[in-house]
């Protein structure tokens, strides 16, 4: 009478159980509950832990407000995945029917916000222009060094941001989560760095060029992988939408080591 929720009977056992049986005898009371509060992205991670095809909804009462089926959840992961998606290239939720008006101002700011970054890098190349100026060759390979460590840290916070989406990242296996990235960024350094060591001086036939950018390569692939994985964490813990903000910040971080690095020691090992 007070609509409080007993229990469920799947309708497969129902129409196999005799009519002369009282439904409280078939019926299950372990199901798992939805708040109707509750936000749609946890509802659909409940589904998927425990395997449900269907859930009650309640009220904050425990009165029986109404169901969701498993279809529910599909649409809801769809659009949350999608959603992510436009958040890690900042476009917000942009649709095909939206106008120029209505896209051009979010992906300004956003470009803005690059452009500024951008700035900065230049600012760190600009540090070392006298050294750039005596080999030309460091401005041919300065964007190599910049591009690996970018896609590296791409990587490594596309898996950060979904882990902490789906809860699966969380402070029971954070450290071998960190651990791990850091020796895939450094296997991935080393190899890489291997690989353009011999190219450099295949290319411009200087040894000491080819230690310089192998160098640089393992420093800016090991600093894209913390920065893939500490930034997220980082703008999660402050309250942030990790899948907004980390892409610039990665960035950054990826194309300034990048270019001090390999500058830097450029400048030491080749003066």
């Amino acid at each position: 009478p007070g609509f409080h929720l007993l229990g469920s009977v799947d309708i497969s056992r129902l129409l196999r159980t005799k009519r002369d049986v009282p439904v409280d005898r078939i019926m299950e009371t372990d199901r798992h509950i939805v708040l109707a509060t509750a936000d749609q992205e946890e509802v659909a991670r409940q589904f998927e832990r425990y395997g449900l095809m269907a859930a009650p909804v309640v009220d904050k009462n425990e009165r029986l407000v109404g169901v969701v089926t498993v279809d529910d959840v599909v649409e809801v992961i769809e659009q949350e995945a999608d959603e992510d998606a436009k958040l890690l290239a900042g476009v917000g939720d942009e649709r095909l029917s939206d106008s120029v008006r209505q896209i051009a101002p979010p992906r300004f700011s956003w470009l803005s916000v690059n452009l500024f970054t951008a700035i900065l890098a230049s600012a760190v190349i600009s540090l070392f222009d006298a050294t750039i100026e005596s080999m030309v060759a460091l401005a041919v390979l300065m964007p190599i060094v910049a591009s690996m460590g970018g896609n590296a840290g791409t990587q490594t916070m596309t898996v950060t941001v979904r882990a902490l989406a789906t809860k699966e990242l969380n402070p029971a296996n954070i450290v071998r989560v960190v651990l791990r990235e850091t020796a895939v960024g450094l296997i991935n350094g080393l190899a890489f760095a291997l690989i353009m060591a011999l190219i450099a001086v295949a290319w411009f036939g200087t040894e000491q060029l080819g230690l310089v950018i192998g160098a640089a390569m393992v420093v800016n692939l090991l600093a894209a992988a913390l920065a893939g994985i500490f930034i997220p964490l980082v703008l999660d813990r402050m309250g942030f939408d990790p899948a907004v903000a980390s892409t610039v910040f990665v960035t950054t971080v990826t194309d300034v080591v990048g270019f001090f690095s390999f500058l830097g020691l450029a400048t030491l090992w080749l003066r």
